[in-house]
């Protein structure tokens, strides 16, 4: 199952890597212009980035980013084999596939989507490098939130469960839960310090964080897809690990 998560996880982190290159790149290109400009024109309401040749070019940066994303891809696909196979049986769906993607949708909703609706990602020419502690403690918050959101939602529905609540009604239980917890979330949690600066286009940060957010949402659902149909394979030739078809037995 770890192998399995690991292959998974790299070949997610190549499809990330690829959207980068192929969706992301170009917008950051965009954004590095309005960089530029402020270097020429004496600066803006906020501090220039640029100016100055940069210490790492261009280049190096998108191959270190793809290379940082396959790192990503294979420890998140390690930890997605070792959740899968705790909690295989807990999980909806039909066959592994369905059920490990049922479980990239839960991550990426908690892990990925979550933070990016409040914290959300900006291009380089947005955001002041005296907040960027605050802005990741304050992503960070959140990243953790929405895991115990997914950790609390599944207990209460095993708790109603054993109350003997029908399947229906704790599914509307469940979705309400879901709704008023991420509520909180958004309210409670403080929001990013940075503000957008005037001469950013509008069009530029929406096509920058729906850029960011395609290549996460790539990166889950490549790995739910690929880990599921290996860990199908794995089943058909009888080869499961038998900690696992426990759990999925006792779960049942």
């Amino acid at each position: 199952m770890l192998r399995r998560g690991v292959c998974a996880g790299v070949l997610a982190g190549l499809a990330a890597a690829v959207t980068i290159w192929l969706v992301v790149e170009p917008v950051i290109r965009r954004a590095l212009v309005v960089e530029d400009l402020r270097s020429v024109h004496g600066g803006s309401s906020a501090p220039a980035h640029g100016g100055g040749e940069p210490l790492v070019s261009r280049t190096a940066q998108v191959v270190g980013g793809a290379a940082t994303s396959v790192l990503v891809g294979l420890a998140v696909g390690v930890v997605f084999a070792v959740v899968f196979a705790r909690v295989r049986g807990r999980l909806p769906g039909g066959n592994d596939v369905g059920r490990s993607l049922v479980l990239a949708a839960v991550g990426f909703a908690s892990v990925s989507l979550l933070p990016a609706l409040k914290i959300p990602a900006n291009p380089p020419a947005v955001g002041d490098p005296q907040t960027v502690g605050r802005r990741t403690l304050l992503y960070a918050v959140v990243l953790l939130l929405g895991v115990a959101i997914a950790l609390v939602v599944p207990a209460l529905d095993r708790a109603l469960a054993r109350r003997g609540t029908s399947r229906p009604t704790r599914s509307a239980l469940d979705v309400v839960a879901v709704v008023a917890l991420v509520v909180v979330v958004l309210v409670a949690v403080p929001s990013s310090p940075d503000a957008v600066p005037a001469d950013v286009p509008a069009a530029l940060l929406w096509d920058f964080r729906v850029a960011s957010l395609a290549q996460l949402a790539t990166l889950w659902l490549t790995l739910g897809l690929v880990f599921g149909l290996l860990v199908e394979r794995l089943d058909r030739r009888g080869r499961v690990p038998e900690r696992v078809g426990v759990v999925a037995a006792g779960s049942a």
